[in-house]
């Protein structure tokens, strides 16, 4: 049922660690050289859902950055994220990724208008997709967070989403930015007639409360308080250290005991910047919740872990998801893909397992002969 297309996947931020995870990830498992541990597309459920293969997939990007991602690739395995090797490899790979990169913007001094920068960067992605014969091209947002915008004019990420929108191409949010939902694109993401989803990828404390908080309320106990700490370092630690930018990223962690419970439980979620943590981050919750008669009962979790290696797998899944919905003719908000969002799209369910179950009958229906 898998189609043959080959299939672009431009990522804003292209140089960043999520990305080169993706692109030296990609090219391992296609070459045999890893599993793909933690990609959802590869598991049974998904094998009728004609997805484009891993081997269909080209990439390029956007970035402001200089770093090459071959040196961004050594960086990573010194800093632990990428095995030992793996950056020689698929060093062909990254090479090729790299050529693709374009700059992106706003740069510091920046004189170009918003027209004149979302027009030169709907034509790099048509020049990457006619250049390369791509049949389609999924932009994803993998870039640092950018504080809540609150001035005229468009921020960066929704420079990059009306690029994508004029381009007509699929687009996926993989951070809190704006993206697509800035208002004043409302009228164009409408009469695109295009695929999206978003926002904020769920990789580590909120995925692990979209379990949980659904436990509570099916076992009948009250949750009275629920408080975490991030302690994260690498550029998202530098980039959430700004308040606005955390403030956007803290958002979609609570939305998610809001839907579960219908109230937001007392407590809040605090974001640290630690450098010396390098590319990896603790999560801690404390949960205090009543038990039978009125028993005082807390749970604490920690969770540790490499956000990049733990993002890079769901990129790829969200562009090969986002492309078939698009090579289908399905439009609009994706929200059966809210099983990877904080802060999903439409009016999906917050509970992992009703996003799950919503997850695999989509792939289904994406499979089904018209």
């Amino acid at each position: 049922m898998t189609t043959g297309t080959r299939t672009g996947v431009w990522l804003i931020g292209a140089r960043g660690s999520v990305a080169t995870t993706t692109v030296a990830g990609w090219a391992a498992v296609t070459a045999g050289l890893h599993p793909p541990t933690g990609m959802v597309t590869e598991t049974e459920a998904f094998a009728p859902a004609g997805l484009p293969p891993l081997a269909a997939l080209v990439f390029g990007g956007h970035d402001t950055a200089a770093c090459p991602l071959p040196k961004r690739a050594e960086q990573l395995t010194v800093a632990g994220v990428l095995p030992h090797g793996l950056a020689a490899a698929v060093a062909g790979e990254l090479r090729a990724a790299e050529d693709e990169i374009r700059p992106g913007g706003p740069q510091p001094g920046e004189n170009r208008s918003e027209e004149e920068l979302v027009s030169a960067f709907a034509t790099d992605l048509t020049d990457f997709g006619s250049r390369l014969d791509l049949d389609r091209v999924v932009v994803i947002n993998v870039a640092s967070t950018e504080p809540a915008s609150g001035g005229a004019g468009l921020p960066p990420s929704s420079l990059y989403a009306a690029a994508a929108l004029r381009a007509g191409c699929p687009y996926v949010n993989f951070t809190p930015s704006s993206g697509l939902r800035h208002p004043a694109l409302a009228a164009d993401v409408a009469a695109s007639g295009l695929p999206y989803a978003g926002r904020d990828g769920k990789t580590g404390q909120t995925l692990l409360r979209s379990v949980l908080a659904p436990m509570f309320l099916r076992r009948a106990l009250t949750v009275r308080s629920w408080s975490g700490t991030n302690l994260l370092g690498g550029g998202d630690g530098a980039a959430l250290a700004d308040p606005a930018a955390a403030a956007a990223k803290n958002a979609g962690k609570e939305r998610v005991l809001a839907e579960v419970f219908g109230r937001a439980p007392e407590g809040e979620v605090h974001i640290d910047d630690v450098p010396a943590l390098g590319e990896w981050k603790t999560a801690w919750d404390h949960i205090a919740f009543d038990g039978f008669l009125s028993s005082r009962m807390t749970l604490q979790t920690t969770w540790q872990g490499c956000d990049s290696a733990l993002a890079a797998p769901l990129v790829l899944d969200l562009a090969r998801l986002t492309a078939r919905a698009h090579e289908r003719g399905v439009s609009g908000p994706l929200e059966d893909l809210a099983f990877y969002f904080k802060d999903p799209e439409g009016a999906a369910p917050a509970d992992l397992a009703e996003q799950y179950t919503r997850l695999v009958a989509f792939a289904t229906r994406l499979g089904e002969s018209r």
